[in-house]
């Protein structure tokens, strides 16, 4: 286990210089998520004057859904940068080595929470300027972390799946697009589920997003700890689920050198 941990801090490192070379990836990710908190927190103030729409502010309502958001984004193409340690021949020569194989894996899931946790803080930042204040301190904050954790190492060892599984940066990119819109569009980032259609409600009680989203919030609010606990359980088990994923594939990849 010791060993294991320190391959994947060396290779974490490695990812770590890498994003430095080429920061505009990390910036892009962040400016996104800002442009929505800033217009669309503007834009739909009024939306908290409707009927059955739960919270006073729609900046204190937006800002924990914009951070799982945020963290969707991060990770969700975590798996390009295994695709060009395929196609340069890093990966190959990595098995080489002695380094341990789930390190390989762990490393790639580090690196996305690592930035999940910097994007996090800026958006929730941001949201505190604009008024937005955890009902519960500094636990709101570390709910909304929790969740945006879970949630990008759930789309990262996904992400690393496809392509280990398909191989080609085309499929990955195609996948993941088809993937992430409608799973944000049918959660509860930008909409209260109580003025939901009646269909897109129940898609959302099964969409992993809007676990993150219900998560995040029932923490940063204060409220249902019962609920909370009952999303962050569905979140752990969808991030083993995806990480086994990634190591199954990681193994067939393996077998076929």
């Amino acid at each position: 286990m010791k060993a294991l941990a320190v391959d994947s801090w060396i290779l974490l490192g490695r990812l770590f210089r890498a994003s430095l070379r080429m920061p505009i990836f990390l910036v892009m990710s962040i400016v996104q998520p800002l442009f929505w908190l800033l217009v669309f927190g503007q834009l739909f103030r009024r939306v908290v004057e409707l009927p059955g729409f739960e919270g006073g502010s729609y900046s204190q309502f937006l800002a924990p859904g914009v951070a799982v958001m945020t963290a969707l984004f991060g990770a969700a193409f975590s798996g390009m940068g295994m695709l060009s340690d395929m196609d340069s021949g890093v990966l190959d020569r990595l098995l080489a080595t002695p380094v341990r194989r789930g390190a390989v894996i762990a490393a790639r899931m580090a690196m996305a929470s690592t930035q999940v946790m910097l994007q996090a803080t800026v958006i929730l930042g941001v949201s505190y300027l604009l008024g937005a204040r955890p009902a519960t301190g500094l636990l709101g904050f570390l709910a909304v972390y929790l969740s945006a954790g879970l949630l990008g190492s759930a789309a990262a060892g996904f992400s690393c799946f496809l392509a280990l599984a398909a191989r080609r940066q085309e499929i990955v990119i195609a996948m993941t697009n088809l993937l992430v819109t409608p799973l944000i569009f049918t959660s509860s980032i930008m909409i209260s589920p109580d003025l939901m259609p009646p269909w897109i409600r129940t898609v959302a009680a099964f969409n992993p997003v809007n676990w993150a989203v219900v998560a995040g919030r029932l923490g940063y609010e204060g409220r249902d700890p019962a609920s909370l606990a009952l999303h962050l359980g569905l979140l752990a088990g969808l991030t083993a689920f995806c990480i086994a994923l990634s190591a199954r594939a990681f193994g067939r990849y393996r077998k076929n050198l």
